[in-house]
């Protein structure tokens, strides 16, 4: 079926994904890359009452989840403030927009097709990040977690942007890093590229979906 709409991530996508820079955060502070991500972002592949998940929806402020966060971290002898993590992205670790993804989102938009911003994002930031990409110029519709109440990979927030869109999943393609979002939207019918840090690689195939 021909695409009619692009569902994008924002993190990961327009700008290096996070879990590379929290990756380089646990080795620095000497513990295991995975188990450092469980207790930060939870198991980001579930959605759960893990602190990070109920701030991701807008159950919690930030100032709370941080506070559970490091509590976790603590019982284990782990630093594990999500702070360093965003000092990490903000010096560059993860923090860089890509202009090659901005365009080709400008290239869905001039082609006529649907656009829609679905993130999983922390309502604190919410003003921070949008001025980093145009985001009215690029979206037709922007589906912030933290503003709708659920998360990826939960499948309302992919029905949520479909309905919004006015189109069926078979006729949309959503782009996301994070395997087990992809996973998700393609058990509810959409077709969805993994981005990885060749992002080069995920528009070649975007492209060649739209062009078909």
């Amino acid at each position: 079926m021909r695409i009619e709409a692009v569902l994008w991530d924002f993190g990961g996508v327009f700008s290096a994904s996070p879990f590379g820079a929290m990756a380089g955060v646990a080795r620095e502070f000497g513990a295991d890359p995975q188990r450092y991500l469980e207790i930060v972002f939870g198991p980001y592949d579930h959605d759960t009452d893990h602190p990070w998940h109920r701030l991701e929806r807008g159950e919690v402020p930030l100032a709370d989840a941080r506070a559970e966060i490091i509590a976790l971290g603590a019982r284990e002898g782990i630093d594990s403030d999500p702070f360093h993590l965003f000092g990490a992205m903000s010096k560059g670790s993860g923090g860089g927009m890509r202009p090659e993804v901005v365009e080709v989102a400008r290239e869905v938009r001039r082609a006529g097709l649907g656009s829609a911003l679905v993130t999983n994002n922390v309502a604190e930031f919410r003003e921070s990040w949008k001025r980093l990409i145009p985001v009215e110029e690029l979206f037709d519709h922007l589906i912030d977690s933290s503003e709708v109440g659920v998360r990826k990979p939960d499948p309302r927030i992919f029905e949520l942007a479909l309905a919004r869109l006015g189109i069926p999943a078979a006729r949309a393609v959503f782009l996301d890093d994070y395997p087990g979002n992809v996973e998700a939207a393609r058990r509810l019918g959409l077709q969805a590229l993994l981005v990885r840090d060749d992002y080069a690689a995920a528009l070649a195939e975007l492209r060649a979906l739209l062009a078909t």
